[in-house]
């Protein structure tokens, strides 16, 4: 009974932890890790200070998919984020709502 317990608790686990390893991936995949990085500021800002600007905006999804679409400058500083025009939409949105998880 216990063995049992524990295997449903340790996929659970894995089943919270695999769309952030996904979404991470995508970064990797997509290259969006030259720029950005989970906690430090780089070229571009890190995306948990992406998801603190955010928080509590309801429209936060739309918004950060749209500039990572077209391209953004001057919200974090003078260095432009090019537009990512040849990434596909829901890889857009899954990488948007995974750096917006960011704690």
């Amino acid at each position: 009974m216990r063995f049992a317990g524990t295997c449903i608790a340790l996929a659970a686990l894995a089943a919270a932890a695999a769309p952030a390893a996904a979404s991470e991936q995508l970064a990797k995949k997509h290259n969006c890790l030259a720029c950005h990085t989970v906690d430090k500021k780089m070229v571009g800002p890190s995306y948990k200070d992406v998801a603190a600007k955010y928080r509590g905006d309801k429209q936060a999804a739309a918004k950060l998919v749209a500039k990572v679409k077209s391209g953004s400058q001057g919200v974090w500083g003078n260095v432009p984020m090019p537009p990512n025009t040849t990434v596909p939409d829901a890889d857009v949105n899954a990488l948007v709502k995974w750096i917006l998880s960011q704690k």
